[in-house]
């Protein structure tokens, strides 16, 4: 074998040693794109739409921190129950002229003195005012729960909206993508007829004039679906909704049961089940609860109190006397009738070092406690005015309640009157599109022997398409409607985590 032939081989072998190499390569970059394809694109459906937007809403976590102020609020009326205790110290230091506490003589000297103290108040009866705190802490926990529920619920419902609105507009969407496509098999079909002497050139014009606008539309119907899409997103709170997309779900305009029910029946199952109602009555205890805890005001209040105090001192203190030496006497009077003087012998302290502090504090320590009484007689109407307050609190949280109730009655009413309507509208749309569909291809029969032109054609298409683009309107909006009529009745739009 010569050497041209070995450096073939050779070559030859680095060659196929590169495609291998070149094939493995583009093999694993083509499963990275289309897993990294597939992890960006995801489908969600309306559970996982609601359930998301739930955890993550704004609003919601704004009504969530206030049922968290609530709950530090109970904590305060748990406290009220308990003693005060407070521990107080201090440390002095006298510079200059002060009384020596050993002598009892001004001097100027420099004395330091520390101070303990321990002092405890417990209210024993106060109107019951610390029990109706707390008892109206839990209903303000109870009121606080219903309001993040309510919350919820409307996010909840919200979303399901905006969520069918993305459905209507993906289903509109197809009908003008093969209204599109309809009309470009059309042109191709007028073209040949055109080519034929069967039809005007001017139908060929028509023809396209109208795919013209079916691109406009089609243009319109995604640029919808896209802002539709945006405001779920948003809605959801969503980061990354650039890539959001909701799994195609065909919801049945089946009727619902609710429907079968009456609107009052409706109403009196409302009445029990919905949280506005009961967020509410929840407000309406939690005023009560106030005007007595005002009222508690004009009772007395009897608190004990105890207080220990102890004290040290760093001042030298007298430990003996001795004659004083440089004015050993001094006279301090005279004998009547005889005038002799009277002699007083004169001592001075003998001072030593302070006890030491601990023992002082020892030895000093000192004990008060007792009771305290406190009538309220005349504070300048402030706890009058605070009932009266309380009082319209309490009456405008009852009237509060009468609107809710008159609110839900009316929009119990008005949902089931829409729902009729939407239900009434989508079989008139249904009647209409099949009449349109019937028209259209009798239309076409006519149009292909040439009993009418391409514009009587368009006509009818148009109205066909239309029609169907209504068939999906009422379909959706019956839906949802039935979704808050059913909202109402108690069934949820959702089921939380």
């Amino acid at each position: 074998m010569t050497t041209l032939d070995n450096l073939g081989k050779f070559v030859n072998s680095s060659i196929k040693s590169m495609k291998n190499k070149f094939c493995t390569i583009f093999f694993l970059a083509a499963m990275l794109f289309t897993f990294l394809a597939n992890a960006q694109v995801k489908k969600w459906t309306l559970e996982e739409c609601v359930n998301y937007a739930v955890a993550n809403n704004i609003s919601i976590k704004l009504t969530a921190l206030d049922a968290e102020t609530v709950n530090v609020a109970k904590s305060d009326a748990w406290g009220a129950f308990l003693p005060t205790a407070n521990l107080q110290g201090s440390h002095s230091w006298n510079i200059g002229l002060n009384q020596n506490i050993t002598t009892g003589l001004l001097e100027n000297q420099t004395t330091q003195f520390t101070s303990v103290g321990l002092n405890v108040g417990v209210d024993i009866y106060n109107g019951l005012q610390n029990q109706n705190r707390l008892r109206r802490a839990n209903l303000a926990i109870i009121a606080a729960q219903y309001k993040l529920t309510k919350m919820e619920e409307d996010i909840a419902l919200n979303v399901a909206n905006a969520y069918l609105q993305i459905l209507f507009n993906k289903e509109n969407l197809k009908v003008q993508e093969q209204q599109l496509a309809y009309d470009n098999q059309q042109m191709e079909r007028i073209e040949q007829l055109v080519e034929g002497g069967a039809v005007p050139r001017g139908d060929l014009l028509d023809i396209k004039a109208t795919i013209a606008a079916d691109n406009q539309k089609k243009i319109a119907a995604e640029n919808a679906l896209l802002i539709s899409k945006l405001s779920l997103a948003q809605l959801m709170q969503l980061e990354d909704f650039q890539n959001f997309d909701t799994k195609d779900s065909d919801y049945p305009e089946d009727q619902s049961n609710v429907l079968l029910e009456t609107p009052s029946a409706i109403y009196a199952k409302a009445k029990e089940t919905r949280t506005e109602l009961k967020a509410a009555k929840a407000d309406v205890e939690v005023a009560e609860k106030d005007v007595k805890i005002a009222r508690g005001a004009y009772q007395p209040r009897l608190s004990g109190f105890y207080s220990f105090t102890t004290r040290a001192a760093y001042s030298d203190k007298v430990i003996g006397v001795a004659p004083n030496s440089a004015n050993p006497v001094s006279v301090i009077g005279y004998v009547e009738g005889t005038n002799q003087n009277v002699f007083q012998y004169n001592y001075q302290p003998i001072l030593g070092k302070h006890d030491p502090i601990l023992d002082q504090f020892n030895d000093n320590k000192g004990h008060s406690f007792g009771l305290s009484l406190n009538i309220p007689i005349l504070n300048g109407f402030s706890t009058r005015n605070n009932v009266e307050r309380s009082k319209i609190d309490l009456e405008r949280t009852r009237i509060t309640l009468q609107q809710k109730e008159l609110d839900l009655e009316r929009n119990v009413y008005t949902a089931y009157t829409d729902a009729q309507g939407a239900l009434k509208a989508y079989d008139a749309a249904v009647s209409a599109a099949n009449a349109r569909e019937e028209s259209l291809t009798y239309a076409k029969e006519r149009y292909e022997v040439g009993l009418i032109n391409v514009f009587d054609l368009n006509q009818a298409q148009t109205l066909a398409v239309n029609a169907q683009s209504e068939v999906l309107r009422t379909k959706y909006d019956f839906i949802f409607k039935v979704k808050i009529l059913e909202f109402y009745f108690g069934i949820p739009i959702y089921q939380k985590q």
